[in-house]
């Protein structure tokens, strides 16, 4: 079994608020421009603990990459709060948000690959 020594704590922070932030914006927070399907794909916490930075990715159309994060950005003062009263942790991280559009080119390469299979049928041996 793995002990804590083998995940630093800028790591074990960063797994728990991903989780919160999850809650958060799906529960939370009320804001139109936000959807509440979004997926925050990872946190990389800084090793003093001073910023954390938040991958988001989200399927929906409705807003654009830059107005999510910037909405995001602007709750993020909101979202630390709630963090404070739930996370055991003297402070609580600087909110940044990117938008990880990892997902999209995963989708995207899979679609040209299907294309590609589609486009040369598979020759069969006499």
């Amino acid at each position: 079994m793995a002990s804590n020594q083998d995940f630093p704590r800028h790591i074990r922070v960063g797994d728990q608020i991903q989780r919160e932030l999850a809650q958060i914006i799906a529960r939370e927070l009320k804001d139109p421009r936000i959807p509440s399907l979004i997926t925050i794909t990872s946190v990389d916490v800084a090793r003093d603990m001073g910023v954390a930075r938040i991958f988001v990715s989200s399927l929906i159309d409705t807003i654009s990459r830059d107005e999510l994060v910037g909405a995001l950005t602007e709750r993020a003062g909101f979202m630390r709060s709630i963090l404070g009263k739930r996370l055991r942790i003297r402070a609580v991280p600087e909110l940044r948000f990117s938008y990880d559009d990892t997902t999209e080119k995963a989708m995207e390469l899979s679609r040209k690959i299907d294309e590609a299979i589609a486009s040369h049928p598979q020759q069969t041996a006499d």
